[in-house]
């Protein structure tokens, strides 16, 4: 396996059901995390879906004779050289296969031939999935060590409708890679907050950021994925909360506040990658502020909002380890190493991970590009990827 961050050698095995034209989005969601995918179909495979869709979207040739590449041993060769198989659609004869540790294909071959943890994404009409047969399969599968995603209850071929229906794609890639982290967070707590606070200027009108919240939320998702019970603190979310997670609602600075001071007790690492507004209105006004033909635009007085960095560094409980964000817009790395170390200091921080932002870069984006520094200046990780892979590499970061 390799080392924690590094690319996986990932093959997706893809069965004969209807279901195949979803294996293209698995294929994508482990390509798109930067592993090496590799496509094992059966015969039956594709005739639902093309191969040359899937060697575009896996960027590697698509496997499926057992009698292909004899002089590599290919239907050896690939199980072995396998970090992850994942078979997405499982059909029921499939599952029978793999269950009676039947080799007759080369996705038989491979799955016999690896000791790669195996995921198995099962999808069947509804009385296939509950046929006796079908459950005893799936209860040796399981007992062997593979996990089992979905069937999920739904809409399946023509009128029927139950549980089979394939688990969606990005559900299947989250589930696989989540099987292989390490639960170096089990036991442990962890408080983030995400988003954007919006200052009211009136009932229709805030001063705000662009933030969107999705690095907040991909360290939640991750830190859940590695073991630890997770709070998500919420501003404004652009997206989905990850499942698995306690999320609560603060909107403002003044209630983000409020909420991190009363979880901040119960919580191992706190890391702040919310972006508070810094400043407020002295005054809301309680009707919307209409504009005036030829009267001058009304000054709108403004006054700080509470550090909330610095005040939960400043009643951390021993051991707590505290993170905060600074998103720069400068462009020499010196002087963001600079502004991050001198943040981490005034903040009583343990590092700061700092970023560049603008126009078209930082915010609202699905990357992320970082250096984690600490107080004294030392840069303890960097990342350039997108944010759920930044997300376990700010994790790493707290050893």
């Amino acid at each position: 396996m390799p080392a924690s961050g590094a690319p996986l050698t990932v093959v997706v095995g893809i069965t004969g059901g209807i279901a195949a034209y979803k294996a293209v989005g698995v294929a994508r969601g482990f390509v798109a995390a930067g592993h090496d995918v590799h496509v094992v179909a059966t015969e039956g495979a594709l005739r639902f879906v093309g191969r040359p869709t899937l060697e575009a979207i896996s960027r590697n040739p698509v496997h499926t004779d057992l009698y292909e590449g004899v002089a590599e041993v290919r239907h050896v060769a690939l199980g072995q050289r396998a970090d992850l198989i994942v078979i997405a659609p499982a059909t029921a004869h499939t599952i029978a296969s793999l269950a009676a540790g039947l080799a007759g294909d080369l996705l038989g071959t491979t799955v016999l031939a690896s000791e790669a943890p195996l995921v198995i994404a099962p999808a069947m009409h509804t009385e296939m999935w509950m046929n006796a047969a079908t459950q005893a399969n799936i209860a040796t599968l399981r007992e062997r060590g593979a996990l089992i995603v979905g069937p999920a209850t739904g809409r399946l071929t023509g009128d029927d409708s139950g549980p089979g229906r394939m688990a969606e794609p990005d559900e299947i890639v989250r589930a696989s890679l989540d099987a292989l982290r390490p639960q170096d967070l089990a036991g442990r707590r962890v408080l983030v907050s995400a988003g954007g606070t919006r200052e009211p200027i009136d009932p229709v009108r805030y001063l705000g950021n662009r933030s969107s919240g999705r690095q907040g939320v991909a360290l939640a998702e991750a830190a859940r994925s590695r073991g630890a019970d997770v709070v998500l603190v919420a501003a404004h979310l652009e997206v989905p909360a990850p499942a698995g997670v306690s999320v609560v609602e603060a909107g403002t600075a003044k209630r983000m506040l409020a909420v991190m001071r009363e979880h901040q007790g119960a919580a191992d690492v706190v890391i702040m990658a919310a972006a508070v507004a810094d400043f407020r209105p002295v005054a809301q006004s309680p009707v919307k502020i209409k504009k005036v033909d030829g009267a001058e635009p009304p000054t709108i007085a403004l006054e700080r909002t509470d550090d909330i960095l610095a005040s939960l560094a400043k009643s951390r409980r021993d051991g707590q380890r505290i993170v905060g964000f600074a998103a720069e817009t400068v462009d020499d790395e010196a002087e963001l190493i600079r502004l991050a170390a001198d943040k981490a200091t005034r903040k009583g921080a343990d590092f700061i991970v700092a970023n560049r932002v603008g126009h078209d870069r930082g915010f609202g984006r699905a990357t992320n590009d970082v250096i984690i520094v600490t107080p004294t200046g030392s840069v303890v990780g960097r990342a350039s990827a997108d944010k759920m892979s930044v997300a376990h590499r700010i994790l790493d970061a707290l050893g």
